[in-house]
């Protein structure tokens, strides 16, 4: 029995470990596609929407804290591909590993759902997860590099500002969509116009995103109407893709510096385009939690009329319901 228990624990082992080393894996590579979003920010190397964090604190949610040295190992990596490995690189790792985890203990604490079917679980995420849990990264890996030498102490603010916003557009864009991901199922009975209206959604969003965001005109505020047809109709299924749309459509349009973007200075780029992933974030995420709280409610409330009725129908005098109630006992107890 012994050594059965020992190779099932080995087994276990086998498994975080594993796990930990997948989780690591998709770490870095969802790394390497932030970093073709990056930009300098007074010789840091930012990004406007960074999707380890979500990748991260997805990995928490759904497996705990076991799989923590994966997302330090992600960024270990991802801190050699950007630079050589130095002290204070040490402040750089701890301060990336600590936000999502602090950010999952936090949403575990206020008792946040992954299912994100009620509107105090998006507001958890968006203010607990996101904006919250964010500030340590941003706080430590702008602290450090100050304190290094390696960037100027006037442009803490300037840095911190650009860091902490792309980790939060990171959790904002990237959970949600991995979250119903994870708990989306194949719809049965779907008609055929839905199918249709759901693929002129997506073709919709990204036609307009694209539209906005490369002509001089600012016609940015154009996609939450589509963002509200997406919440309202599909929920997070249907708003999630249509966020992360949006938000990889402008940064590509920032980074290019086209359209709304053209002629402004970093600062005026990274105010407009992170004002406008927040907003369309909140708007998909927050919307679509409301919805789905509702339809949950109406649900609840339609089976309970039911069982009301039926009830009901069972105590009418003269009813076949009622002549069988209550029901008959067994004379065997």
């Amino acid at each position: 029995m012994a050594a059965v228990a020992r190779i099932q624990e080995i087994r276990r082992s086998g498994a975080v470990v594993l796990l930990m080393l997948a989780v690591a894996a998709v770490y870095f590579v969802a790394g390497r596609v932030g970093l073709t979003l990056q930009v300098d920010v007074g010789g840091a190397v930012v990004t406007p929407l960074w999707p380890p964090t979500g990748i991260a604190l997805t990995c928490l949610l759904w497996f705990g804290l076991r799989v923590w040295p994966g997302i330090a190992l992600g960024t270990f990596l991802l801190i050699l591909v950007i630079s050589p490995f130095e002290t204070y690189s040490l402040g750089v790792l701890a301060g990336n590993t600590l936000a999502p985890v602090c950010a999952y203990l936090m949403l575990r604490r206020v008792g946040f759902r992954t299912q994100l079917d009620r509107l105090r679980d998006g507001l958890a995420l968006v203010f607990i997860g996101a904006l919250a849990g964010m500030l340590i990264s941003a706080t430590v890996g702008a602290g450090v590099l100050v304190l290094a030498g390696v960037l100027p102490t006037d442009d803490f603010w300037q840095i911190w500002s650009a860091w902490w916003a792309g980790d939060a557009m990171g959790v904002l864009v990237v959970t949600p969509l991995l979250l119903v991901c994870r708990t989306v199922r194949w719809p049965e009975g779907m008609r055929p116009a839905r199918w249709v209206e759901a693929g002129f959604l997506l073709v919709s969003v990204a036609a307009v995103t694209i539209a906005v965001t490369h002509t001089a005109l600012t016609l940015l505020f154009l996609v939450f109407p589509l963002l509200m047809w997406a919440a309202l109709r599909f929920q997070l299924i249907g708003a999630a893709p249509c966020v992360l749309i949006v938000s990889v459509v402008a940064i590509s349009a920032a980074t290019d510096v086209t359209g709304p973007f053209s002629g402004q200075s970093l600062l005026a780029i990274m105010s407009t385009l992170q004002a406008l992933n927040g907003s369309a974030a909140l708007t998909g995420l927050l919307l679509s939690a409301i919805v789905t709280e509702q339809c949950t409610v109406r649900h609840k409330i339609e089976l309970a009329c039911s069982e009301l009725a039926e009830v009901v129908d069972r105590l009418v005098p003269g009813s076949d319901a009622a002549r069988r109630w209550p029901p008959p006992q067994d004379k065997g107890i």
